[in-house]
């Protein structure tokens, strides 16, 4: 008689219950493996190994136990799987389908304890598809009741959970005013009433050692504690809550617990913000709208507000300036910024799209969540990288403050939530930001910014010349003056003899720099004037000391004085002398 090798599987959606000693998982596995008993004179043998899994929602294949499940399957060392019931293994018609080919792929089948049927029929494949689409029918109809239960509540105006604001603490389904901490709530706003900024706002808040309240998550990680940052005063300033309000998505309704902050006066306060907002100055027409109008700010608390300008050719090039040079252009000695838009808005799009991609991301926006709905979060913002759409992830921006060497992004919550389909009370408001440090490289006028997280692109102009070099280099080896390189390739000697030094770069330099992983410092001007040693190894030691140069000096520095390793190259009528230094690339 062959023996059939039996392996049970258990599955509980929610954790309640777990602890006690004996569970809904050790009932399923008690009566699948009475059941295998039954079956012992048809060859059934049941394994040692236990595949369960607590608190995981059969809505998703993503869970540890029956991927292992699985795995022990496709490698032969399970014939059949038994469970308690048919939704215990999945309540999704897709999953089930992927699963029965897996077991025909391993010529194994399953057995549902309490429902009779045979996978390898025609008939019992279509009643496990009937029971299946029952089951994932009673799944998102039970989802809709509770979205619409959420729904209802808060229209009575009734808190539904999520993280407690600061100056409250949850009482029931409404919450109960903290004295001390609705103290420094209302600090905050009179601080914004008086000053009218909220980087003025931090600034005091700061002065006065105001601080955020400390939370404690499930694993018993510490957040909080600290000074306010300005993503987080906003939140607070723009909160309904505080006016004794509930917000459900795009929805706010009066609440039952009481306002710390008179409600004309939030009333008064948002409208003195929407007022300070820079409206989009983008015409119906423009072919390229600035989509990061009104949200960017420097370190001096000065707006970047979007200009242009034309080249001889009638392009026109966008760019994001610093308010105060608009304003006094006329004016000597006035610093600012002045970034190319397009590039900016590429850059924090991308930027952006790297950290939602990361799971851990979701993880710590939305504390207490579930492995579960952390993957169903994490695969609605797939679309945000899969469809490339850059305005759609900018609209996830409500403020991106610039300080020397450092960016910080601030998350509109109400966005955010939206796009994931949760409350935006659930998001975690001292985490909405995303900073992250950048370099400056500056070519002629032109300032670009290039993010520690983002590519930083393909220099086309040391390419170029690098091809160039190395063209103009073969042409003097064969014999002609530098003269007439010059004069066919309309430059001057002096240029030629600048450029011509990149021919003998370190393979491997060539290489980074065609892949766009040069260091930043590494550009054709910066090459131009300073001399590389001939020596691979010394221009690699020389190279690797610009990723620690802030960009904006690396140009300015004073070449060295080893001009004479390439002097020797040329005689007086440009032709070639080959030097006999076995590590000379020039060899």
């Amino acid at each position: 008689m062959k023996k059939l090798r039996c392996a049970i599987y258990t599955r509980k959606s929610s954790e309640d219950g777990l602890e006690q000693e004996f569970n809904s998982l050790d009932a399923q596995r008690e009566a699948c493996a009475a059941y295998i008993t039954s079956q012992k004179h048809e060859g059934w043998v049941l394994l040692p190994e236990h595949y369960d899994d607590g608190g995981l929602s059969g809505g998703s294949l993503e869970r540890p136990a029956l991927q292992k499940l699985l795995n022990d399957i496709a490698d032969g060392r399970v014939d059949q799987i038994i469970v308690y019931k048919i939704d215990r293994l999945t309540r999704s018609l897709a999953d089930f389908s992927r699963i029965v080919d897996t077991l025909d792929a391993a010529e194994a089948s399953f057995v549902s304890v309490t429902q009779s049927f045979n996978t390898a029929t025609s008939m019992g494949r279509l009643t496990l598809n009937m029971l299946l689409s029952f089951a994932q029918f009673e799944r998102e109809v039970t989802a809709e009741r509770i979205r619409d239960k959420i729904a209802a509540s808060k229209r009575r105006g009734l808190w539904m959970g999520g993280n407690v604001p600061l100056g409250y603490v949850a009482n029931g389904r409404t919450l109960k005013i903290n004295d001390n901490e609705a103290l420094t709530v209302r600090t905050l706003y009179a601080l914004y009433e008086q000053h009218g900024t909220v980087r003025a706002v931090k600034a005091v808040a700061d002065q006065r050692g105001l601080r955020s309240r400390q939370r404690s998550t499930a694993d018993g990680k510490r957040t909080g504690g600290g000074a306010f940052d300005r993503g987080h005063i906003h939140h607070i300033l723009t909160n309904p809550i505080y006016a004794g309000r509930i917000r459900h998505k795009a929805l706010v309704h009066e609440g039952q617990h009481d306002a710390i902050i008179d409600p004309d006066l939030w009333d008064r306060l948002q409208q003195v913000m929407q007022d300070g907002a820079a409206k989009s100055r983008a015409r119906k027409t423009a072919k390229q709208p600035s989509l990061l109008c009104g949200k960017l700010f420097d370190e001096t608390g000065d707006r970047l507000t979007p200009s242009h300008s034309k080249t001889k050719a009638g392009v026109r090039l966008r760019y994001y300036v610093s308010h105060r040079l608009i304003k006094k252009s006329g004016e000597a000695k006035r610093d600012g910024w002045r970034l190319p838009a397009q590039e900016l808005e590429r850059k924090i799009a991308h930027l952006l799209r790297l950290r939602v991609s990361d799971m851990s991301f979701i993880g710590t926006m939305i504390p207490n969540r579930s492995a579960e709905e952390i993957r169903a979060h994490h695969k609605a913002l797939q679309t945000l990288s899969a469809d490339g759409d850059t305005k759609q992830v900018l609209d996830l921006v409500v403020r991106i403050d610039l300080s020397p060497g450092e960016l910080s992004i601030t998350i509109d919550r109400v966005q955010f939530a939206a796009l994931i389909k949760v409350d935006p009370d659930e998001i975690d408001p001292e985490l909405q930001s995303i900073t992250a440090p950048f370099q400056l490289r500056k070519r002629g006028v032109e300032t670009r910014l290039v993010l520690s997280d983002s590519p930083g692109g393909l220099d086309e102009v040391l390419i170029q010349n690098i091809a160039k070099a190395h063209l103009w280099f073969e042409q003097i080896k064969a014999g002609r003056t530098l003269s007439e390189i010059a004069k066919a390739e309309g430059t001057t000697n002096g240029r030629l003899y600048q450029v011509v030094g990149l021919a003998f770069l370190a393979p491997d330099i060539i290489r980074d720099v065609l892949d766009g992983k040069q260091p930043l410092g590494l550009t054709s001007d910066w090459c131009v004037r300073h001399t590389l040693p001939s020596n691979w190894q010394d221009q690699r030691a020389l190279i690797a000391t610009l990723e620690a140069l802030p960009a904006d000096t690396r140009i300015a520095q004073n070449p060295t004085s080893d001009f004479g390793v390439y002097r020797g190259l040329f005689t007086k009528r440009g032709q070639s002398a080959v030097s006999g230094d076995t590590r000379n690339p020039r060899k």
